[in-house]
């Protein structure tokens, strides 16, 4: 009798062990699998925030200078739009101010890239199936996905903390903390999105999408708000970007908010357990609908296009809104600059010798280009999902040649660059209200050098399949060096391993045609060559 009891005592606690069988060896294993992708960006905030300090005391060097553009920010609309309010005028609250926000949104996106690889991702492959096959517990896959993009997170927390504590202990480790939280709140949702939806590709977009309105609710509110009071505006609150500012890292930090976000964590968290619980493996609760197999979907071009409209789609809206964005943060940029003549070159070396107005819409256009290096590599290597998930195979056994089924989506990377980079244009021009044309133009010239990276891209995915993913880190790299070049004033050379680098700063500068025609006859061989290698070699089991 009394073991009976013992055993119905302890039943639930062994049932929950084993709801998580497995979990330190699948850990090991997705830790294994990003030992390149986890250090790769958990380095890229380090160096953003990191290379703050020294740009800031170069251009304001003095406390006057500091005081003057915290004081400047509470009248400027456009910039707290942007950046968010100024809590403190020391050189660690800039740093928060200038980079806090973009910190956590790249924290966010390297997070919820984790989990979806190492849940949605897998069971869309059909490895997740083969694991679970063995002893290895129904939740453990969700539990050692949000542990990896713990792990990142807890690793981006210490090193941003470490690295700024001569800016103050406990301001450096407020923004640590900070950062690192924003990025399992989006690893949290990211785990949600992945039960609800049967594919990795648009649980991707949904949470980006969340996290893209996180960041609108953030400048909508702190637009509104002069940030220099102790309130923020009830839309900030409600994003946790706007968390992550409210900590107030070295201005009087505030703890408590950092509660917020260990209530978030706990409720998503809870939500996907629970939702994980509901279903099986390989399924979803938004189930995709089945599409027909002639018709509109009758060419391999077509197939493509259904594949990708989605991202195509968003990527336009998202460029659309920026574009306004930043052209009608323009003036605001030209007031804030004034006379301090350090921040007016380091505007200069980004985007031209050609005014302050002029070089702020150049760098602008240059930002739009080197975020769209990002759409296009992406849009490339949806090629090497189809192969590595074996999609691709029952395309390619009908009337379609290699060729044939690359064309279609290579046409909707360049394709889509191109017209991403065209509502780009517009938007800058609209929100900045002239110059429609020269503005247009700028954005155009960025596509030479994002073609090149997709033309990278598609080198990699023919030439070396398994390394395909390599094209990431080369656009990481360009939108590095073009982020942190200018304030730390890196040689041209440097500069120059970035095709960015290599374009004319337009609009006010002259049009050289020589780099531009240049960059697209390489990115035409890239093309080539890659299309050449994909011919001749094996597909990828």
């Amino acid at each position: 009798m009394t073991a009976a009891v013992a055993d119905t005592r302890f039943a639930p606690r062994a049932a929950g062990a084993r709801q998580l069988a497995g979990t330190g060896t699948l850990l090991r294993l997705a830790l294994r699998r990003d030992r390149v992708m986890i250090p790769v960006w958990v380095a890229v905030v380090l160096m953003m925030v990191l290379s703050m300090p020294g740009s800031l005391k170069s251009v304001y060097s003095t406390a006057a200078e500091r005081a003057d553009i915290a004081q400047s920010m509470a009248t400027n609309s456009s910039m707290r739009a942007l950046y968010g309010p100024v809590f403190a005028d020391s050189i660690g609250g800039l740093t928060a101010w200038r980079i806090g926000v973009y910190g956590g949104l790249f924290a966010a996106v390297m997070s919820l890239l984790i989990v979806v690889r190492h849940t949605r991702d897998e069971e869309e492959s059909g490895r997740q199936e083969l694991v679970s096959s063995a002893m290895v517990g129904r939740r453990a896959p969700l539990t050692a996905a949000l542990l990896a993009a713990l792990v990142a997170d807890a690793a981006t927390a210490l090193l941003v903390a470490g690295g700024l504590a001569s800016q103050g202990g406990r301001g450096a480790l407020a923004l640590g903390l900070a950062i690192a939280a924003t990025g399992m709140v989006f690893a949290t949702m990211a785990a949600i999105v992945a039960q609800l939806t049967e594919s990795a590709r648009l649980a991707k977009g949904l949470t980006s999408a969340v996290l893209g309105l996180a960041f609108v609710l953030r400048a909508a509110g702190d637009s509104g708000t002069s940030g220099s009071g102790g309130g923020s505006s009830v839309l900030t609150w409600l994003s946790p970007l706007g968390w992550l500012e409210n900590t107030r890292a070295f201005a009087d930090e505030r703890w408590w908010v950092l509660l917020l976000f260990v209530a978030g964590v706990a409720a998503q968290g809870a939500a996907a357990y629970g939702l994980a619980g509901r279903r099986d493996i390989g399924m979803s609760f938004l189930p995709s609908r089945p599409g027909p197999a002639s018709g509109r979907l009758g060419t391999a071009g077509a197939l493509a296009w259904r594949l990708q409209r989605g991202s195509v789609f968003g990527w336009s809206a998202g460029f659309l809104v920026a574009g306004i964005a930043f052209g009608g943060m323009t003036q605001g940029a030209t007031d804030l600059v004034g006379d301090n003549r350090k921040t007016r070159d380091i505007i200069e070396r980004m985007g031209g010798q050609s005014g302050v107005t002029d070089a702020f819409l150049a760098t602008m256009a240059g930002m739009l280009g080197m975020v769209a290096a990002l759409y296009i590599v992406a849009s490339v290597l949806r090629l090497s999902g189809e192969e590595t998930s074996q999609r691709a195979e029952p395309v390619l056994a009908a009337a379609v040649g290699r060729l044939r089924w690359a064309a279609g989506h290579l046409a909707i990377a360049f394709g889509g660059a191109a017209l991403i980079m065209v509502l780009g244009g517009l938007g800058l021009g609209i929100g900045y209200g002239r110059n429609f044309g020269p503005v247009l133009g700028a954005c155009l010239t960025q596509l030479a050098a994002i073609w090149v990276i997709g033309g990278l891209a598609v080198l990699l995915f023919g030439v070396f399949p398994r390394a395909a993913v390599a094209a990431w880190a080369v656009a990481g790299i360009a939108l590095l060096i073009g982020w942190i070049g200018p304030a730390f004033e890196l040689p041209q050379p440097v500069m120059n391993l970035s095709p960015f680098g290599h374009l004319p700063k337009l609009p006010g500068g002259e049009m050289a045609w020589t780099p531009v025609l240049t960059l697209l006859a390489i990115a035409a061989v890239l093309v080539a060559v890659g299309l050449t290698g994909l011919r001749r070699r094996d597909l990828s089991n």
